[in-house]
């Protein structure tokens, strides 16, 4: 006997489609203004800018697409429909981010040694730029940062874009004043120190997702020990919980009940109690639950199965 609960969403990136593709629109143009920028001014710390504005392109649509597809509903053939895009997008992104990082701090040691002429005065005005289009894109995205993990790397790629920006205006400013030229790959190298360490921690959640690990908040000892205490269970085994994709978490398992709870009546009772007892006892809430109800006498047949 089992029990399922359904009230869940595939998804929540397809709502926030439009504000993915105004931030995409504003990063497109400021790429090519970066870019263009960099040529002018010789800034390494524009150009690590400008190629993370490229990362931001490819992330952005890279989300979009995703939020798309995770819009589409669910099949015979994708259960789950596309929810998962959302957290292969934000993968593929946390990785691009991670290369920049680390040719960001390369390409920045090599110009402390050899320094190139840098114009300090176009650089303020590309940063400024860069980093007014980017609080707009900011301003876009923020009322959605926390929808998904999808959602989440494209603020996060802004907003380091936005501090990215910062660092260029401070490099060019230190160099406007004092001539000291080597400001720009140490702009270049905190712009790198800054996508990082939060990349790291993005790539973390992404993998977790894809292992099946249990979801982040949510302590399985605790979930057996609970069901454990309802009436009637004599037993808990093959308990399982994961996340589908951001705000789906799922969990399942085999419970043991006395045998005569199949005759008197007990077991739709006890099976309301179990998706009750997931659903509202701990700090993951799990709307979708599925339980496997045995009797008691049935756990020999279970042992041989798992012997």
């Amino acid at each position: 006997m089992s029990g399922h609960s359904h009230t869940h969403d595939a998804s929540s990136t397809g709502v926030h489609r439009k504000r993915i593709a105004i931030a995409l629109a504003i990063t497109s143009t400021i790429f090519v203004a970066e870019v263009f920028g960099s040529i002018i001014t010789g800034s390494l710390a524009l150009l690590i800018d400008a190629a993370h504005m490229l990362t931001d392109l490819l992330g952005l649509t890279m989300a979009l697409v995703a939020a798309a597809l995770a819009g589409r509903p669910a099949s015979s053939k994708r259960t789950w429909g596309f929810a998962r895009a959302e957290v292969l997008a934000a993968m593929a992104q946390a990785t691009v981010l991670l290369a920049v990082g680390l040719f960001v701090f390369v390409e920045g040691v090599q110009r402390l040694f050899a320094p190139p002429e840098i114009a300090s005065g176009e650089l303020i005005i590309f940063g400024a730029i860069g980093l007014a289009a980017n609080i707009a894109s900011l301003l876009v995205l923020s009322g959605s940062r926390t929808g998904n993990l999808n959602l989440r790397a494209a603020f996060l790629e802004v907003l380091n874009d936005a501090l990215g920006s910062v660092a260029v205006i401070v490099g060019a400013v230190v160099i406007m004043l004092t001539g000291f030229t080597q400001a720009d790959a140490i702009a270049a190298m905190l712009i790198g120190a800054l996508i990082i360490p939060r990349t790291l921690k993005l790539l973390k959640e992404t993998i977790d997702v894809l292992l099946e690990s249990t979801p982040a908040g949510l302590n399985l000892d605790d979930v057996r020990e609970h069901i454990l205490q309802l009436p009637h269970v004599a037993g808990v085994h093959d308990l399982h919980a994961s996340q589908v994709a951001t705000g789906l978490p799922v969990i399942s398992a085999h419970v043991v009940v006395r045998d005569e709870c199949f005759q008197d009546g007990h077991a739709p009772q006890i099976l309301n109690s179990l998706q009750a007892c997931v659903a509202d006892h701990f700090n993951v809430a799990i709307d979708h639950s599925t339980f496997q109800l045995e009797p008691v006498s049935h756990q020999e047949h279970e042992q041989a199965l798992h012997a």
